[in-house]
């Protein structure tokens, strides 16, 4: 059986995310950063959202210096929220830290980070 190309569109549910213009403007966002303001943290596209990472100058994470993770960004599709996940480098897994309405509060949080979660 043949299901119309309207039917079969209905019942997917395609994510807006990730997209470039808001990578783009979380790259731009990201110039308003407490910490590491001299290092370029890396925006990529990710399934449902965005990977931040960055070069480690604290050393803190990475002795070398490398690449290290710093935020995941998971858009919801059904409510519009957002998951903001900080990286558990000891135990090399995402952790959830906070949900927000908005890309931009997320954003704010990931910016200020008082207690060094984000940018260890």
């Amino acid at each position: 059986m043949m299901r119309s190309a309207a039917m079969t569109s209905a019942n997917l549910r395609l994510s807006p995310h990730p997209n470039d213009l808001d990578r783009k403007r979380i790259e731009r966002g990201l110039e308003n950063r407490k910490r590491y303001r001299y290092v370029s943290p890396l925006v990529k596209a990710t399934a449902g959202g965005y990977h931040i990472s960055s070069p480690c100058c604290s050393r803190n994470i990475d002795p070398e210096g490398g690449i290290v993770d710093v935020a995941l960004l998971i858009h919801e599709v059904d409510t519009g929220r957002w998951q903001l996940y900080a990286r558990e480098h000891a135990a090399r897994r995402w952790g959830l830290h906070s949900i927000h309405e908005k890309l931009s509060d997320a954003l704010e949080e990931i910016n200020l980070d008082p207690e060094r979660i984000f940018w260890q």
